[in-house]
Order: C-alpha cells, then sequence, then structure tokens
C-alpha cells in the first residue's frame, strides 16, 4: 500500500513537471516520516527512496542508526540550538534554519566535527503568526549574515505555506519564493547557491512543483494519517 502511494506522488509530480516543461529529475520527493515506525521507512526505501525527512532529533537519530547508511536525511522541522550537534553530521540538508543564532551553532559544531553543513533558510511568505521563519524583507540580510560562516553553506530557500482546502491559495506563496531566490542569486553572493527550493507539502505539492519547488515534501500522501499519541 505505501509503495503504491508513494508511485502515486511520483506520477502527480512528473505530471505537474509536465504542465510546465520541467523535468521531473529536477524535483526530489522527500518522503516525511515523522511519527512512522522504521517498517514504514523501509517498505518506502524499497520502493526506491532514498530521501528521508523529519521534525524531531531524536528520532531522526534513532532511525539513522538503525536504516539503510545511503539514505539521505533532511531536518525539516524546527530546530532547537542544543540539538544541533546530533544531527551535523547526519543529515545532507538542514531545511529550518530561521535566524542567525541557530547558524551560528550549526557552524560551530560543523567547524567541531570538521564537517560542511547545507542549509536552506526557512521563510515564513505568508507571514503567519504560527510559523517560523525570516520575513520576506529579512532574508537576504540574513543570507549575508551566515554566507560568512565557516562550514556552513546556503543552498536556497524553503518555506511551509498555509493549510488551505483549495492548493492555489498557495500558488501565490510559492511563486513569490521563486521570485525571491532569484533575486538573490543575482547578487551573486560567496558561497550562496539559491538552487534549491523546498516548498510543497502532501495538500500542494503540485502547485509547489509547478511554481519551481525542487525537493517536496509529503508525508500523509505517502504513509497516510499520522498518530500523535505514539
Amino acid at each position: 500500500m505505501l509503495k503504491e502511494n508513494y508511485q502515486a506522488v511520483f506520477r502527480n509530480i512528473t505530471k505537474a513537471c509536465a504542465n510546465k516543461g520541467r523535468n521531473t529529475d529536477d524535483v526530489t520527493l522527500i518522503a516525511v516520516s515523522k511519527t512512522k515506525p522504521v517498517s514504514d521507512l523501509q517498505e518506502i526505501y524499497d520502493a526506491g527512496c532514498r530521501d528521508f525527512g523529519e521534525n524531531k532529533v531524536q528520532e531522526l537519530c534513532d532511525k539513522y542508526e538503525v536504516l539503510p547508511k545511503d539514505i539521505r536525511w533532511h531536518m525539516i522541522g524546527h530546530l532547537q540550538r542544543n540539538k544541533v550537534k546530533y544531527i551535523v553530521d547526519k543529515v545532507c540538508l538542514i531545511h529550518s534554519v530561521d535566524s542567525v543564532r541557530l547558524a551560528q551553532e550549526i557552524s560551530k559544531e560543523a567547524v567541531k566535527k570538521q564537517v560542511d553543513v547545507d542549509i536552506l533558510l526557512e521563510v515564513n511568505v505568508a507571514e503567519e503568526e504560527s510559523k517560523f521563519g525570516l520575513t520576506v524583507s529579512a532574508v537576504e540580510n540574513t543570507v549575508r549574515e551566515i554566507a560568512k560562516m565557516p562550514g556552513v553553506h546556503i543552498k536556497g530557500l524553503m518555506t511551509i505555506a498555509p493549510y488551505v482546502d483549495d492548493p492555489e491559495e498557495n500558488r501565490q506563496y510559492f511563486a513569490q519564493l521563486h521570485q525571491l531566490s532569484v533575486d538573490i542569486s543575482s547578487k551573486n553572493i560567496d558561497n550562496v547557491s539559491m538552487n534549491v527550493l523546498s516548498m510543497g507539502m502532501s495538500g500542494d505539492y503540485m502547485v509547489a512543483t509547478e511554481e519551481g519547488a525542487t525537493l517536496v515534501r509529503v508525508g500523509t500522501g505517502i504513509f497516510g494519517q499520522r498518530n500523535y499519541s505514539i
């Protein structure tokens, strides 16, 4: 069943790419596996998935230890500074960098462990009070400040769009994030690339793909509803 869900999401991404003349290879599907058991992840892995996203550091670390080592782990949840040291050498990308102070901590731990850490800046495009992330107006200055830090490499931007019934309502936010990445890319800031756009979740990943997402984060669409009581 999970394999079928995974393949269905893949077909939808292919369809969205075709709508805009994009290459499907330019979009990576991240299976958001928070609260899901290792057996579910293994099933999706066996179906071909190599990119998994987790929201909690402890859960990511636990799964990292027991699942195949060629998995690319993505930290997509809000990251507390005191937890950074546990994941800098385990993740391929931290999506949720929302402050200079967090980036400083990542840089400090990266230098200590002699690793390079790729990050995305989280942008609260819709300016929702309940969400983390930088304001659009703050992004460029934050990029310039973080770009100077050793061991940290800015690869692009991420946003969590509002929960809506009609995914078309979020198209404006995805388009805005895409334009912001183009604007920053044009500044040619050292140690900064804007090749990665992490946007779109189970309800709106097709619209996000049409607007330029290179990473889409799909949990419920693959694994089904979550059980938060465990």
